[in-house]
């Protein structure tokens, strides 16, 4: 994966299937509340509550 400079300076940067696990679904806490991030068979990321 080519990451643009630009992309790299401005915040941090986390690979979705890292944070998955080599797996498709991750949960992500905040403030208390479960939110489930899912990668797609398309490629794309839902974040649901």
């Amino acid at each position: 994966m080519t990451i643009s400079p630009d992309f790299t300076n401005a915040l941090p940067a986390h690979e979705a299937q890292t944070l998955t696990d080599g797996g498709n679904q991750a949960n992500i806490l905040l403030n208390g509340q479960v939110y489930t991030l899912r990668i797609t068979r398309a490629g794309k990321l839902i974040l649901t509550k």
